[in-house]
């Protein structure tokens, strides 16, 4: 009794794998699930040197851990995280910590943080990235919460992270719901470089006319240079799988699905008036995917004379290359952005250099990119914008006659890019010391009275415009 490090309540894949992570690295670890075939799945799958306790009964779980106990629940987010909740509290004491490790909307996480907070026990919301492998040998690990409380978990969890050059992906990110936030800015940046990605592939096959095997090459020996990243490195992989003779990737539904994070992304920022075109773009793609039988009659229907490209491959792929590398940037540089605003109104004190650390290994939109970033906010803590550090504004000036580039050869073979076309726009207009939003001041004055401001005196103006 009261001997086990570490407790996860959930054992399917990220619960069993991340329990797993901890009992190799030394802890002892309990496992809750009220599945009795999960619980004996685990203690089946656990080696005779680990030290795991599985059972399917709370108070035997909790009865089992060392105080101030620390719970972490890998559930499905919403009604199960409270009923999760609800199960352990009657056994629990004032000090305890309890950690939602799931893609948890961050409100839920800041009520159950003053719910819990109220009755004495230490809430944290932890999002988590890597998948199923990450969580057995290294994920990207982001809490927010309660500073000191997570003295009690840092050494479990910098044992179990990922690591780049010695330094584990995990660090205190912010007050409150900081956690679950970042990680929902994270996998709206995930969004955003899939999407990236699946138009490259577009404009590869459709537009330009490679083959598999040489769409395959080039994935890969992007991986190999600036693109360096774990979306490339399992394209490459996923577009060298065969069926018998046929590419599996040619036999997959263009039906794509979504469980929400890049959803709530770009609801989010719209509230915050963050722009993040990119992100926007890739859950709008989702959504479209979704209308398969009208697209199959708009193809029959909606025609374009295509204007063929006679640019010689090597060409091509080079500005495909550096046109992605642009793209990917300015989908980053939102991200951070949403992050920037963010902190400043919901309190969550977010230092930007530690997230770029946290986000270099183990996590899905891991890439070598990243310690360009790390560098520019080490620079410079009060950086607003990526974009506006010299070192990747240089990037961008260097590349942005490829993505243009590559946006008329999409146009004229009618090819959607949305993605590409959203990430040069922002560019582009954050770089316009002036915008035409200035007609739109005056339509709004003269339909609704809204007023406007002027740029030659001081004052609201309204103008009898008729």
């Amino acid at each position: 009794m009261n001997n086990y490090n570490f407790g996860i309540v959930g054992l399917g894949v990220m619960g069993r794998n991340l329990l797993l992570n901890m009992a190799d690295h030394g802890f002892a670890v309990a496992g809750l699930d009220l599945d009795a075939e999960k619980a004996q799945s685990l203690a089946a799958e656990a080696r005779e040197e680990h030290r795991i306790k599985v059972t399917t009964q709370a108070q035997e779980f909790i009865d089992s851990l060392q105080q101030p106990r620390a719970v972490m629940l890998l559930v499905p987010a919403g009604k199960p995280v409270d009923l999760a909740i609800a199960s352990l509290i009657p056994f629990l004491d004032k000090g305890d910590i309890i950690i939602d490790g799931g893609n948890t909307y961050f409100p839920d996480t800041d009520r159950r943080f003053k719910e819990l907070s109220a009755q004495g026990i230490h809430f944290f919301g932890m999002g988590i990235s890597g998948g199923e492998s990450g969580a057995r040998r290294g994920p990207s690990l982001m809490p927010g919460g309660d500073r000191q409380a997570y003295e009690r978990l840092r050494p479990i969890f910098e044992a179990v992270a990922a690591k780049v050059n010695g330094e584990p992906c995990v660090e205190f990110l912010g007050n409150g719901s900081a956690g679950n936030y970042v990680k929902m800015v994270h996998n709206g940046i995930e969004y955003g470089i899939m999407q990236l990605i699946a138009e490259t592939y577009d404009l590869m096959k459709r537009l330009y006319g490679f083959d598999n095997a040489t769409i395959q090459q080039t994935f890969e020996r992007w991986n190999g240079e600036e693109l360096h990243s774990f979306l490339i490195e399992i394209t490459a992989q996923i577009l060298k799988k065969k069926e018998g003779d046929e590419y599996l990737v040619n036999l997959i539904s263009d039906w794509a699905k979504s469980k929400g994070t890049g959803k709530w992304t770009s609801q989010n920022a719209m509230d915050l008036q963050v722009p993040v075109p990119v992100i926007d773009a890739a859950v709008n793609m989702r959504d479209i995917s979704k209308y398969k039988p009208e697209r199959i009659a708009a193809s029959s229907m909606l025609h374009w004379d295509v204007q063929p490209v006679s640019t010689p491959q090597d060409v091509v792929i080079n500005s495909l290359k550096y046109a992605f590398y642009f793209a990917m940037i300015t989908t980053y540089a939102q991200g951070f952005a949403q992050l920037t605003v963010a902190s400043e109104t919901y309190g969550y004190e977010l230092d930007l250099e530690v997230v770029t650390k946290v986000w270099r290994g183990g996590c899905i939109i891991r890439a070598a990119l990243l310690e360009d970033f790390r560098n520019a906010y080490a620079a410079n803590k009060a950086l607003r914008n990526i974009l506006l550090d010299r070192s990747i504004a240089q990037k961008l000036m260097d590349a942005q006659g490829h993505v243009r580039t590559v946006l008329k050869d999409a146009i004229g073979g009618g090819i959607p890019v949305s993605a590409y076309a959203n990430a040069l726009s922002y560019f582009d207009a954050y770089r316009s010391e002036n915008l035409p939003t200035n007609i739109i001041q005056a339509q709004r004055d003269y339909f609704g009275a809204h007023t406007y401001e002027r740029i030659d005196q001081e004052g609201i103006f309204h103008t009898l415009w008729d």
